[in-house]
């Protein structure tokens, strides 16, 4: 006999399984894991005392309790979903409330377009904007400050969080024209340019350790000197404008600063910085957040970036 703290997620999953045919399809399509998925069945087929799906089968198929369960399950749901329309109602604005965290170069970039759209096509929904420093939207999601947020891949997030690919942008390095660098063509080999002093986005130190810049040049095997480091593209133009250092970050950020006075360049590097949309996996989204989740993931990236697929 199934217990009242059963958790309603094992019917998520469970139900996944049954729409999509396999464990694999159902972890794509309700945003866990496949263990997590596996876990779920078979908690609830042990609950229950019996098989729910004949594994022999390609795709599985539901037992005769399986289909009796499914059954239940679905009916439970839709309640439960009935439920929220109806408090949804009363609640009002509180519930088309969502806060979005951003990094500067999106939040320069890509977030004007994408409000604008939600302006126009959601105008229920009231989209809160909270600009920070890639780690620190971290610590916001871990403290419920946002909702859903637009970061770079690396470093990775969090284990409960989980992401969909937007971009890919490459790696550009900024220099005072009189450089040496001015005389090398483009693209900028990671050889010439680790022979100066950096300035980098992100942090100095340990921490700064999984940004692209680190990772790019490490995989040429140099270790890069950074000698400041910031999450402002307009401040990094400027240091380098003062001849503090040469400026190497992602493209999005130096195309939305006023890059007079310096030369901006690509970096001959293989990676460069990849953005994605997270959001926290172990907190539900509200209905007001799924809808900016999948606004997203529809709408354009920026210019000079390129679309990626799901992994």
């Amino acid at each position: 006999m199934l217990r009242p703290e059963l958790r309603l997620e094992w019917f998520v999953s469970f139900l996944g399984v049954i729409d999509t045919g396999s464990f694999s399809a159902a972890a794509e399509a309700v945003h866990r894991s496949q263990p997590r998925v596996s876990t779920h069945v078979a908690a609830l087929e042990r609950e229950a005392g019996v098989s729910l799906f004949d594994r022999s089968k390609r795709p599985v198929e539901l037992t005769e309790a399986g289909a009796v369960l499914a059954e239940h399950a679905r009916t439970i749901l839709r309640q439960l979903g009935n439920a929220e329309e109806a408090m949804a109602a009363r609640r009002g604005s509180a519930r088309r409330l969502v806060t979005l965290g951003s990094y500067p170069s999106a939040g320069a970039a890509f977030v004007p377009r994408l409000l604008e759209h939600m302006a126009r096509t959601r105008p229920a929904i009231k989209v809160v904007l909270v600009e920070r420093a890639t780690l620190e939207l971290d610590a916001a999601l871990t403290a419920g400050e946002i909702d859903v947020y637009l970061r770079p891949m690396a470093p990775p997030a969090g284990p409960s969080v989980r992401w969909r690919p937007l971009w890919d942008e490459t790696l550009a390095v900024v220099h005072p024209p009189g450089h040496p660098l001015a005389e090398l063509p483009d693209p900028l080999p990671v050889a010439a340019v680790a022979a100066y002093p950096l300035i980098t986005i992100g942090r100095l130190g340990s921490s700064a350790l999984g940004f692209e810049t680190y990772q790019a040049f490490r995989g040429e095997g140099f270790e890069p000197e950074a000698v400041q480091a910031t999450n402002q593209p307009q401040t990094l133009i400027s240091l380098v404008r003062a001849n503090l250092g040469i400026g190497v970050t992602n493209r999005l950020a130096v195309s939305t600063a006023d890059t007079r006075g310096v030369r901006v360049r690509r970096l001959d590097a293989p990676s460069g910085r990849r953005v994605a949309v997270h959001w926290d996996a172990t907190r539900p989204l509200t209905p007001a957040a799924r809808t900016l989740l999948r606004e997203i993931l529809t709408i354009p990236v920026p210019p000079d970036t390129e679309p990626l697929v799901p992994e």
